[in-house]
């Protein structure tokens, strides 16, 4: 795989258990997306397409486990998806001023014109 461009990282939808009223606040990307690699097979067929992984992030902030929540139809972009959320840290969820560990649902998008940007979706609108 080569480091191209392209990946887009967005958390939508994060679920933790909350023992309070308060608001969760999403977990956040540290950094920037760098930390996914495009296939260079599908960049050079042309091919862009989205990953959603399904994310626990702990309180500490660090990637406790991951899956593919919704393939994208290309193997090769789930593994790099797959490959690169695991190097990337997060400011923890949090309810509060209490850090908590929380599920994200995130996609990430094959693009070959977008920079890959960290960005924060709406909870109650999965895009």
């Amino acid at each position: 795989m080569k480091r191209i461009t392209g990946a887009l990282l967005v958390p939508v939808l994060a679920l933790a258990a909350c023992r309070s009223d308060e608001e969760l606040q999403l977990p956040q990307p540290l950094g920037d997306a760098a930390a996914f690699s495009y296939p260079v097979e599908l960049w050079d067929r042309g091919a862009e397409g989205e990953t959603i992984l399904l994310v626990h992030v702990d309180e500490l902030g660090n990637v406790a486990s991951a899956s593919v929540d919704t393939p994208s139809g290309y193997a090769a972009f789930d593994s790099a998806a797959m490959a690169g959320i695991r190097k990337l840290r997060f400011a923890p969820a949090r309810v509060g001023d209490q850090r908590v560990d929380a599920w994200a649902r995130i996609p990430i998008r094959f693009n070959r014109d977008s920079v890959p940007t960290p960005q924060l979706g709406d909870p109650e609108r999965p895009q």
